[in-house]
């Protein structure tokens, strides 16, 4: 990893799309280096995907909650197991701290946010979930 590497990460983790003849003119090298160090960054890992964020609102799944989760120790692998298959789950994580897992979930309303935290206290093994909505993002995508 040099500095041109780091630039090119640095426009793309900006926007994704960013063309590479842009990049190129940008960062003052030719197109042609820009798709060799791409295809590297690809290739070694560095980049791992290109994604998409919404605008959660416009696109109807306005409540969006931090959800902290806490299960019985012995039942860790099954309820992680049952938590990655939530469709309204987007990211889940095993944590150190408060809680053992952290959820960020998705839902249209406040009924569609409750019943799925029902559904995730049900799971046999969890025995607290502490829900947190979010009201605004400071900084960063969720």
């Amino acid at each position: 990893m040099d500095k041109l590497d780091f630039g090119i990460l640095e426009f793309l983790s900006r926007n994704s799309r960013t063309p590479f003849m842009e990049l190129a003119r940008r960062l003052k090298v030719s197109e042609s280096a820009i798709r060799k160090r791409v295809a590297n960054l690809e290739k070694n890992g560095i980049i791992k995907k290109y994604s998409l964020v919404l605008d959660n609102n416009k696109a109807g799944m306005g409540n969006i909650a931090l959800v902290g989760v806490d299960i019985m120790p012995e039942k860790y692998l099954e309820v992680a197991e049952k938590l990655t298959k939530f469709e309204e789950i987007k990211y889940a994580a095993s944590t150190m701290g408060d809680h053992m897992f952290m959820l960020e979930i998705l839902a249209r309303d406040d009924d569609e946010l409750r019943s799925i935290s029902e559904k995730i206290r049900r799971i046999e093994g969890v025995t607290r979930i502490c829900p947190a909505i979010v009201k605004d993002t400071l900084k960063g995508a969720l």
